[in-house]
């Protein structure tokens, strides 16, 4: 399938930015509402209009499935309604997240309706979006990051439903219920757009391993692709997955996205702490397309801290590198935009947005402090991306 850029694109801006929209049961057990916690909802639109002003006009937002289904098959779409309201009013384009890590108290993916649940929510979303927004192209993620959910839920506790060594069966619930979610999705209206968000990895064994050992981490590095095979059918086909669910290709890409397997190390990316094995951003990229053909989103990238103005210009590096190898990248969205604080523990936040929470605050996520280093970077990133585009791309004045 070949793209001609960036005309078959659906997204209205190349740089997107995404706001933290997690509704999942913390480590702790308790829920969690990063919508609220961030302060992106009772500042909607200072939030849309700050994006705008440095470039940014399509968003990853989410609807919450855990505050939006209270009671089995009945939906309250009161605040979705809020954000798409804002969003046709400030003209920022909108990519939905149905299952944000979080869902419903009386469901978890091992329970036997949830993927019956999830469908009936998906019909529901598609009627609702298509009661006020008729003619607009509609991208849906069913669910994010199946990978990581079914690890975090499934193997160490750290949300619902909190087993440990059944990470595959949790898989396998997510995406049973991803899949009938995409069935529900396209007979609801075919002209749906399907984006996947999978975490994009790179696995090495530890120096000097031995065969069983390299082996060993090449199996790991090669699972993450189950999800996405589990879609496209290419894995437990009896899930029903079929070839045609496969349509735009995100991947969430993190600095602590490359790891020794045993032991457990983070390779470092840059300076004085960078790995030889570290593999170029742009590698991992080719590499995902040339297995799928479909164009391809870095759907999730940021860094904590001060390295975030270098992480981010190493992106924007990474990402025209791969243009230039004839990837077909459609766009790169900064994740989260704003700060967000821990799921676990709530106090400490990330540093790893565009603007930063003001901790000196009572309500740290109702004050926003650019972090200038970060725009500085986003500017320049801009403008060294557009270069390597095929088609011209409106980018900000250059006024570094």
């Amino acid at each position: 399938m070949q793209y001609d850029f960036l005309s078959d694109s659906p997204f209205r801006s190349f740089w997107m930015a995404g706001f933290e929209c997690t509704d999942q049961q913390n480590a702790f057990g308790h829920r969690v509402d990063f919508l609220t916690l961030t302060g992106h909802l009772q500042l909607l639109n200072e939030d849309y209009q700050a994006i705008q002003e440095v470039g940014l006009h399509t968003v990853r937002e989410g609807i919450r499935w855990s505050q939006v289904e209270k009671t089995p098959y009945h939906y309250d779409w009161s605040t979705v309604l809020t954000l798409l309201q804002a969003g046709r009013r400030h003209g920022v384009q909108q990519v939905w997240d149905l299952c944000h890590f979080g869902y419903p108290d009386d469901l978890t993916p091992l329970h036997p309706m949830f993927a019956r649940r999830f469908a009936h929510l998906c019909r529901a979303f598609v009627a609702f979006y298509r009661e006020h927004c008729p003619a607009e192209t509609l991208i849906i993620t069913p669910i994010n990051e199946v990978s990581f959910m079914s690890w975090l839920g499934g193997d160490v506790r750290g949300t619902s439903p909190y087993c440990v060594g059944q990470g595959w069966e949790v898989k396998r619930g997510l995406m049973r219920a991803y899949i009938e979610g995409v069935a529900a999705l396209r007979e609801a209206d075919p002209t749906v757009r399907i984006l996947t968000t999978e975490p994009l990895i790179s696995i090495v064994p530890r120096p000097g391993a031995g065969p069983a050992e390299v082996r060993r981490a090449r199996e790991f590095d090669l699972n993450q692709f189950q999800s996405v095979d589990m879609l496209a059918g290419r894995l437990c086909p009896e899930l029903g997955g079929r070839p045609e669910y496969l349509d735009l290709l995100g991947f969430n890409y993190y600095y602590d996205n490359q790891w020794q397997l045993e032991p457990r190390i983070t390779l470092g990316w840059a300076n004085e702490y960078h790995d030889p094995r570290f593999r170029p951003l742009s590698q991992l990229l080719e590499r995902a397309y040339r297995r799928y053909n479909r164009p391809v989103v870095l759907t999730e990238t940021s860094h904590p801290g001060e390295d975030r103005a270098p992480w981010l210009r190493m992106i924007a590096r990474e990402a025209a590198s791969a243009l230039r190898a004839g990837v077909p990248l459609l766009g790169v969205c900064l994740y989260p935009i704003i700060d967000r604080p821990d799921w676990d523990h709530l106090t400490p936040w990330h540093r790893a947005g565009l603007w930063d929470a003001d901790v000196a605050q009572p309500v740290p996520g109702l004050t926003r402090v650019l972090h200038a280093p970060s725009a500085e970077a986003l500017l320049w990133a801009q403008h060294y991306v557009a270069e390597a585009l095929p088609q011209p791309v409106d980018v900000p004045l250059l006024t570094l």
